[in-house]
């Protein structure tokens, strides 16, 4: 972990990204078999100092499930202007908080958990139930934890935290038209918050609350999560998207700003909210400007995956890349290697298909893609390419990469400094 904390330490102005990092990559990792996948500390570094200065001064709340290693969850936590934890399951936050480092002290799980074991677990730890909050949007959720905890005494009262959907609903003549962003969470205005805010207050353990209200949290994904600046072959219809995106974005964004207000405003009449949590990697500087929220949300940003080459505001640069090995020539000017189909979560489409950038030059067969056991790929590199060397491939998500390696190969410039383990590496596998 010191090396990444000294790594953070000496680049954090975000000023100048690094080179790219593959070429260097590919020669540290020369004689390590694939696959694998690595980590560039100059890169993690230009892109932690990135969103610090995006955020303008609010704390920013890591997103675990963006990097799904506790060692650089560590190292970032260290970081001025970072602090405490979005979660996405309970058992993964029951992990987290009982860490014998002491790192992780404030974990907020960002989506409702239906696991009953793993809430019997939390009521019964007096430091998890002081470190963990879960996410709540509805009274079934509350409901159906009371009725898992029955019969049981809580440590302490379970902190929640309110979901508030924060997709855009435009209207025409007074009429909703659309939905846009994602499909999250049912409650929208002052009055579903302050209804589900007094349910809380109304649940008991004998005579003690059972519950215990301390946050919100609003997450604009139609904006942190959208590519404002596509780059595709098509110059013009890139430009006509880019500015239909953008004006949308503007709208979203004005909308939600005033209506969170109003539901920070409402729930604050009966609790005293410890957090308002808004915002996400592609959303920073946006949502920062917003007097209702007190922290922000990142983990995306951090290691730079595909989906967030089209922003307009930012661009992060590539921290984490991942290689397979040449194992056949099917045709000349083509080379097949072993695996690659690690295709990222959401919409099918090629934008969730990673994307080969070293050597130079090379593209998938459409035909066939990424796949589980064989990826051909075809271009005037592949005729140089040997049985046995490594095709860099940059995922389009943040996070998943981890899903398939035990361990990030940790590079620093041209040298590869060491390995660090993956939540794979280490036994753990929460979705």
């Amino acid at each position: 972990m010191e090396l990444i904390e000294h790594a953070l330490e000496r680049g954090r102005s975000g000023d100048h990204p690094p080179a790219a990092i593959w070429a260097d990559a590919d020669a540290a990792c020369a004689e390590l078999p694939a696959p694998l996948a690595v980590l560039d500390l100059q890169a993690l570094s230009f892109n932690a100092g990135s969103l610090l200065q995006r955020a303008a001064g609010k704390p920013i709340r890591v997103a675990s499930k963006s990097i799904r290693s506790k060692e650089v969850l560590r190292a970032v936590l260290k970081q001025p202007g970072f602090a405490g934890i979005l979660g996405f399951t309970l058992p993964e936050a029951l992990w987290l908080s009982g860490d014998p480092s002491g790192a992780f002290t404030d974990i907020v799980v960002a989506y409702p958990t239906g696991d009953g074991q793993a809430l019997r677990a939390l009521a019964a730890d007096p430091a998890a139930c002081s470190r963990v909050t879960l996410m709540v949007d509805s009274t079934e959720q509350l409901e159906w934890m009371a009725a898992t905890l029955a019969g049981t005494a809580p440590a302490a009262p379970l902190r929640l935290c309110l979901d508030l959907d924060s997709s855009w609903r435009p209207s025409l003549r007074g009429r909703t038209v659309g939905h846009i962003g994602v499909h999250r969470s049912p409650l929208r205005t002052g009055t579903d918050a302050v209804t589900l805010a007094l349910a809380v207050n109304g649940y008991k353990n004998g005579s003690a609350p059972l519950f215990a209200l301390a946050g919100i949290m609003a997450y604009e994904a139609q904006v942190a999560g959208l590519q404002d600046n596509p780059h595709t072959s098509n110059k013009v219809a890139d430009l006509a998207k880019g500015a239909v995106l953008q004006r949308m974005q503007r709208a979203s964004m004005a909308e939600i700003t005033h209506r969170r207000a109003n539901v920070v405003a409402a729930v604050g009449n009966i609790v005293d909210l410890e957090f308002v949590n808004g915002g996400g990697t592609g959303s920073l500087e946006l949502t920062t400007a917003d007097a209702s929220v007190t922290e922000l949300a990142a983990g995306s940003g951090l290691f730079g995956p595909t989906l967030f080459d089209g922003y307009s505001r930012f661009t992060p640069a590539p921290a984490v890349g991942f290689a397979a090995s040449v194992v056949r020539r099917p045709n000349p000017g083509m080379v097949t290697v072993l695996g690659g189909g690690w295709i990222a979560s959401g919409p099918a489409g090629a934008d969730r298909s990673p994307v080969p950038v070293y050597p130079a030059g090379l593209t998938m067969i459409g035909t066939e893609g990424a796949g589980e056991v064989q990826t051909p790929l075809k271009g005037a590199a592949a005729d140089q390419l040997r049985i046995g060397e490594k095709v860099w491939f940059r995922h389009a998500k943040s996070g998943e990469v981890c899903e398939h390696v035990d361990a990030l190969e940790t590079l620093d410039g041209a040298q590869r400094v060491g390995s660090i383990p993956t939540y794979r590496g280490e036994g753990k596998a929460f979705v």
